[in-house]
C-alpha cells in the first residue's frame, strides 16, 4: 500500500503541462469568444414561475416544512429503536432537574420549566432537521428571560422587601402575583422571539448566523456563565437578596450577597456544596470511563431524588428554613393567549433572546450534521424554532434553545434521530402529569448546585484567550470585548455591543489588507510573495503589486499609498525631481552662456571694434547664442539624460485575482493611478480580473477614453510578457536616438516636453527631407512613448 501511495506521488510530482499561446489582453481574448445570448424574462412570466405549483413542487415543500415526513416512514427499526430509546431516556432523566434548575434563572416557578422541556421538544420532532441535538432548556437563554422578567416585574412594584418571614399571608399573596406577572412577561418574550425567527425562516435568512462568529458566540456565552453562577450564589448560600438585571448586574448582585454573607444558611450551604462534589465526580467518572460504560451515570436526577428524600424526611424547611421547590401542579395548563400588551416593551430582548437562540442551535447542529454525514437547513430550522417557542407560548412555556450538554448526552447514548427527542419529552410528560409532586420538598440549593456544576464546560472557554493569542489577535480581541461588554453591560446590550465590534472589524480588515510584491517562481508562470521565498526572482523593471481585499472607497487610498511604498516609485515624487533637474540643468546652461558672453567681451576689449562686431556677428546667429558654444554645450550625454526615465522600473502590473469587487470610488483610484504612472514613463496594466470585477469596470465607466482594454490581461504571465516585450521595443528605441545624438553631435539640437511625436526628426531624415551635412535638426523628447508611434 506505502510503495503504491508513493507511485502516486512520483507520478504526481513528474506531471507537466505544455501550453503554448499568443499573449492574452481582455480586448483580444473577448475577441476570440462569443457571448451566449441570454433573452430577458419580463417581470410577469418571473412571477407567473414562481407561482406556479406543481405536484412535485407541492410535494418538495411540504417536506420541507415537514421533515418528519421524509424521514419517518424510512425509519429502521432494528437499526436505530434501542438506540434512541436509551438515548431518550438518559436525555430525559437529565432533562427533568435542569428543566426545574432553569426556571430559576427565568425567574419563574419550577414547573414552567417542566412545559419548556415538553412542548416545544415534541414539536422540535416534526419540524427540526437535526437528528441529534436535545431541544429545550438552557442557561444562557433562561438568564436572558429572567432579566427581562425580572427588569418588567421586580419586587418592589409588588411591595415585597428582603424578609426572611415567610408566614405572612400577604407576603404570600405577593409573591404569587409577582410571579405571576413574571411568568405573563416570559411567555410574551417567547412567543415574540418566536415570531421572529418563524419570520426570518420563512424570508430565508438563516444566514443572520455567520454574523455570530465563533469567538463572539464563545466570549457572549463565557459571560452569560459569569452572570449565571452569580445569580445563583443566594440560593447556594440560602440568602434573601434583590435580583438585578440589566447593566452591572453583576456587580450589584456580588455585593448584595457579601454584604449578608453572614446571614448563610449553614444547612442550605452544606447541602449543595454535597450535591456539588457528588455532580462533579459523577461527571469526572463519566468522562473517564466513558468507552466503558454503556450509558453516563444519571447523576442529576440521583442527586435529585436522594436530595428531595433527605429533605423530606428531615423537613429541612421547617426545621433549618431551606428553601425548596413547592408547589407543583398536576397536570397540564389549559391553552392560554399572551399578553400581547408587553410585546412593544420587550421587543430588543426577544430579538437578542430569537438570534441567540438560533446561533446555539444551529452551531451544534452543525456539528452533528458534520461528525455523521447528513445536512441540515439553516432555514428550517429558524422555522422549527419560532414554531416551538411561539406555539409554546401558548402553554406557558419560555425560550428554549439546544442544550450542549444534554445534546452531547444524546448523541454518545447511541441517539439516531429525533425519536430521542421525543421520548426524553414524553418522560417529562409523565412527571408533570403523575409525579410532579413529588419533587416539592427539593432545596433550591440543589438546583443552584445543578446550574453551577453545568457551567463547568462553559467556563473552560476562558482558554480560548491563550488560544486566540496564538492564531488570531483579532478573534481574540472579538472574544474579549464580547466577554467584557456581556459581563458589565449585560446580556442583551452585550450582544449588540459584541456584534457591532465584530462588524467593525470586518472592515478593519479591507482596510488593512496584506500588500504584497510578486516575483516569478523561475521557469514557471507561477507568481508569490517576493519576502517569503527565497528562490522568487524579481523580473527587472516589472514591478507586480497584489492586495488581498476589494477596492472600495473604504481602502482605495490606502490601496495608492501601499502601491508607492511597495512599488518605490512615487510620480509625484518623480515629477518633482524631473521638473528640479530641469531648472538645475537650465540654470547650468544659463551660467555657461553668461561666462562664453563675458569672455566674448573681454575678447573685444584688444580687438579693433570692426573685426568685433564680424565676430559677433558670425557667432551669434540665434538669440545671440553661438552654434559652436550649444554645440559643445550640449552632449549625447545630456540628451541621454532626458531621455532615460528617472527610476529604473518601466512597468507596473496590479495583480487583482484576490479582488471580488469595484465600487466607483476603486475604479476612479485605479484610472487616476494609470495616468499618474503614465506621466512619469510607467506603463500600468492590470491582470486576473474576475468576471464580476470585469462587470463592475464595465458598468463604471472604467474602459473610456485612454483606459482602454488591451491593459486588461486574463493572467499575471501574460502581462509579464506583454510588459517585456514593450520594454525591449522602448530600448531599440532608445538606441537610435543615441545613433542619431553620435551623428547630429555638431548640429543644434533643441531639446522640450512637448506632446509630438519623438519620431518627427527621424521620419524626416529617412525620407531625405533634411541633409546630413550642415543641418540644425529639432528632435522633441518626450518620456513616455506614444501608441501611435511607429515600431521598429
Amino acid at each position: 500500500m506505502e510503495h503504491v501511495q508513493e507511485h502516486e506521488e512520483c507520478l504526481v510530482q513528474t506531471q507537466m503541462y505544455r501550453v503554448e499561446r499568443p499573449v492574452y489582453n481582455e480586448e483580444f481574448l473577448q475577441g476570440q469568444l462569443h457571448k451566449k445570448e441570454k433573452t430577458p424574462q419580463p417581470l410577469s412570466q418571473k412571477i407567473a414561475h414562481s407561482c406556479r405549483c406543481s405536484s412535485k413542487k407541492a410535494k418538495s415543500h411540504l417536506y420541507s416544512f415537514l421533515p418528519i415526513l421524509k424521514w419517518l416512514p424510512r425509519y429502521p427499526v432494528k437499526a436505530y429503536l434501542l438506540g434512541d430509546i436509551v438515548s431518550g431516556i438518559s436525555t430525559g432523566v437529565m432533562q427533568l432537574p435542569q428543566g426545574l434548575a432553569y426556571a430559576l434563572l427565568a425567574a419563574v416557578p419550577p414547573v414552567f420549566g417542566l412545559y419548556s422541556s415538553f412542548y416545544p421538544v415534541f414539536l422540535y420532532t416534526f419540524f427540526g432537521t437535526s437528528r441529534h441535538i436535545s431541544i429545550g432548556t438552557f442557561a444562557v437563554i433562561s438568564l436572558m428571560i429572567g432579566g427581562v422578567a425580572v427588569r418588567e416585574a421586580p419586587d418592589e412594584m409588588f411591595n415585597i422587601m428582603e424578609s426572611n418571614s415567610t408566614n405572612s399571608t400577604d407576603l404570600l399573596e405577593n409573591y404569587k402575583a409577582r410571579d405571576a406577572m413574571r411568568v405573563k412577561v416570559a411567555v410574551a418574550v417567547t412567543l415574540l422571539s418566536g415570531i421572529i425567527q418563524l419570520s426570518l425562516g420563512l424570508l430565508r435568512f438563516g444566514f443572520v448566523a455567520i454574523y455570530l462568529t465563533e469567538p463572539l458566540v464563545r466570549g457572549f456565552t463565557t459571560a452569560a456563565a459569569v452572570h449565571v453562577f452569580t445569580s445563583q450564589l443566594k440560593y447556594l448560600l440560602g440568602i434573601k437578596t434583590k435580583r438585578y438585571s440589566g447593566a452591572l448586574s453583576v456587580l450589584y448582585s456580588l455585593i448584595a450577597v457579601l454584604s449578608n454573607i453572614t446571614k448563610t444558611n449553614i444547612a442550605t450551604l452544606v447541602v449543595g456544596l454535597t450535591c456539588i462534589v457528588l455532580l462533579l465526580s459523577g461527571k469526572e467518572i463519566n468522562d473517564r470511563f466513558k468507552k466503558k460504560l454503556p450509558v453516563p451515570i444519571p447523576m442529576e436526577i440521583i442527586v435529585v431524588i436522594i436530595a428531595t428524600g433527605v429533605s423530606a424526611g428531615m423537613n429541612l424547611s421547617k426545621t433549618h428554613e431551606v428553601d425548596i421547590v413547592g408547589d407543583i401542579p398536576k397536570g397540564l395548563l389549559a391553552p392560554k393567549v399572551p399578553d400581547i400588551n408587553l410585546i412593544p416593551a420587550v421587543f430588543v430582548d426577544a430579538l437578542a433572546i430569537a438570534i441567540v437562540g438560533f446561533s446555539m442551535a444551529v452551531s451544534m447542529a452543525k456539528i452533528f450534521a458534520l461528525k455523521h454525514g447528513y445536512t441540515i437547513d439553516g432555514n428550517q430550522e429558524l422555522i422549527a424554532l419560532g414554531i416551538c417557542n411561539s406555539a409554546g407560548s401558548f402553554f406557558q412555556t419560555f425560550s428554549i434553545t439546544c442544550s450542549m450538554s444534554r445534546s452531547l448526552v444524546q448523541e454518545s447514548t447511541g441517539g439516531k434521530t429525533q425519536i430521542a427527542g421525543t421520548l426524553s419529552s414524553i418522560m417529562v410528560l409523565l412527571v408533570i402529569v403523575a409525579i410532579g409532586y413529588l419533587f416539592e420538598p427539593l432545596p433550591q440549593t440543589v438546583l443552584a448546585a445543578i446550574v453551577m456544576v453545568n457551567l463547568k464546560g462553559m467556563f473552560k472557554q476562558f482558554g480560548d484567550i491563550a488560544h486566540f493569542w496564538r492564531t488570531s489577535k483579532i478573534e481574540l480581541a472579538i472574544w474579549i470585548v464580547a466577554f467584557v461588554a456581556s459581563v458589565f453591560l449585560g446580556l442583551d446590550y452585550g450582544l449588540l455591543t459584541a456584534v457591532a465590534f465584530a462588524m467593525i472589524t470586518v472592515i478593519y480588515r479591507t482596510q488593512s489588507p496584506q500588500y504584497r510584491i510578486l516575483g516569478q517562481i523561475p521557469n514557471t508562470d507561477i507568481y508569490s510573495d517576493m519576502e517569503e521565498y527565497e528562490e522568487v526572482k524579481e523580473r527587472p523593471g516589472i514591478k507586480i503589486f497584489q492586495a488581498n481585499a476589494s477596492l472600495y472607497f473604504a481602502n482605495s487610498e490606502l490601496y495608492a499609498s501601499a502601491l508607492k511604498k511597495k512599488t518605490g516609485v512615487d510620480p509625484c515624487a518623480v515629477l518633482a525631481a524631473k521638473k528640479k533637474a530641469q531648472k538645475r540643468h537650465a540654470k547650468e546652461l544659463k551660467q555657461t552662456n553668461e561666462h562664453k558672453k563675458k569672455a566674448v567681451l573681454k575678447l573685444t576689449n584688444d580687438m579693433e571694434t570692426s573685426i568685433k562686431h564680424e565676430v559677433i556677428n558670425d557667432e551669434l546667429p540665434l538669440n545671440g547664442k553661438s552654434a559652436g558654444a550649444n554645440a559643445q554645450g550640449t552632449s549625447p550625454d545630456e540628451l541621454e539624460h532626458f531621455m532615460e526615465p528617472m527610476t529604473n522600473v518601466h512597468c507596473i502590473i496590479l495583480d487583482l485575482t484576490p479582488v471580488n469587487f469595484v465600487d466607483s470610488v476603486g475604479a476612479k483610484m485605479l484610472k487616476s493611478v494609470i495616468k499618474e504612472y503614465e506621466e512619469v514613463g510607467v506603463f500600468v496594466c492590470i491582470a486576473g480580473c474576475s468576471g464580476p470585477v470585469m462587470d463592475d469596470l464595465t458598468r463604471l465607466n472604467f474602459f473610456e477614453k485612454s483606459t482602454t482594454r488591451d491593459l486588461l490581461f486574463h493572467s499575471v504571465h501574460d502581462a509579464v510578457l506583454s510588459c517585456h516585450l514593450k520594454h525591449c521595443v522602448w530600448r531599440q528605441r532608445f538606441f537610435v536616438y543615441q545613433l542619431l545624438a553620435m551623428v547630429f553631435k555638431s548640429d543644434y539640437l533643441a531639446f522640450s516636453n512637448g506632446s509630438s511625436s519623438q519620431w518627427a526628426g527621424a521620419q524626416a531624415l529617412s525620407e531625405g527631407q533634411l541633409p546630413l551635412t550642415g543641418v540644425r535638426l529639432a528632435v522633441q523628447i518626450s518620456n513616455h512613448v506614444g501608441k501611435s508611434e511607429p515600431e521598429i
